[in-house]
């Protein structure tokens, strides 16, 4: 079997690789990678790595050429066009290079009333998908979990979640147990009879029962108290990312984020770890240095 990775390097794309690493050898894995020397952690394996630019399609053909089944993960570009235009050479590339199945990252903001900055991509995935003759499996995350453990000393500071979400809920799923979905997928054909699945716990919090979870783990009081949209927008635009992130928010406000399934439990056998287990474990792992 030959196993194709794209975006390998990437906080998703790298943690994929380390899972399906478990179930496949790596003489079987191809990482396409915008940078080769970044993987040189995984050719050390014996996983074969190739430079790959999404810009490129001849590129994409090249390290796609007859993988038994390809992993897309999208670059990190923050408009919607561009992934579009992105994904389109994706396309192009899987049905010249005799892809057997391709599984693709997509993310539950995706609703056609969504006012997030991506959406009109994760939007196009699905419909574009659909129009094919492709063997397909689109694996939807919920919000990661991770970028909780981090942001948690500044809520503590704050003594409060500022989310902009009013009375609306979230869902998660942990960046590990995606990626874990990801790999079991992807050497699973049974699963693949279910063209989209998504990975979320079980369970969705609003702001205030957020804010109760993040002061058990923590022991320190976290209440809620928003700010607006705008000033979200403007106290994280590092990266001009504050527009994107408000808007994530925005489409959380109408309850576009609150998704709960048990996709996770189908493809795992199990449900996925809930958050407080999540961020308890995390923060203690942090606490042991490792």
């Amino acid at each position: 079997m030959r196993y194709v990775i794209t975006g390998a390097t990437g906080h998703l794309g790298q943690t994929v690789v380390r899972h399906l690493a478990q179930l496949v050898a790596p003489q079987e894995m191809v990482l396409g990678v915008h940078t080769p020397a970044k993987a040189a952690n995984f050719a050390a394996q014996g996983m074969t790595v190739k430079g790959l630019d999404y810009q490129q399609p001849a590129t994409v053909q090249a390290v796609l050429q007859d993988a038994d089944v390809a992993i897309y993960i999208p670059s990190k570009s923050h408009d919607s066009f561009s992934r579009v235009t992105e994904f389109e050479h994706v396309l192009t590339a899987v049905e010249r290079a005799n892809v057997g199945h391709l599984i693709v990252m997509g993310f539950i903001a995706d609703q056609a009333t969504n006012p997030f900055a991506l959406s009109a991509f994760y939007g196009y995935v699905p419909r574009r998908l659909a129009q094919t003759a492709l063997s397909y499996t689109i694996l939807r995350n919920a919000l990661y979990a991770d970028p909780l453990v981090p942001y948690l000393p500044e809520l503590i500071d704050r003594q409060n979640v500022i989310y902009p979400m009013g009375d609306a809920s979230l869902s998660f799923i942990s960046l590990e147990e995606s990626a874990a979905a990801f790999a079991k997928v992807a050497v699973t054909p049974a699963l693949w009879t279910q063209t989209t699945y998504t990975l979320t716990q079980e369970r969705s919090y609003t702001m205030p029962a957020l804010a109760r979870v993040l002061s058990d783990v923590s022991g320190h009081s976290i209440g809620y108290a928003p700010v607006t949209l705008r000033q979200f927008a403007e106290m994280y635009n590092q990266g001009n990312e504050g527009h994107m992130l408000a808007s994530m928010y925005a489409g959380g406000a109408q309850g576009l984020l609150a998704t709960v399934t048990d996709d996770y439990r189908k493809i795992m056998g199990r449900p996925a770890q809930n958050l407080p287990e999540f961020l308890t474990a995390t923060l203690k792992r942090r606490a042991q240095g490792r």
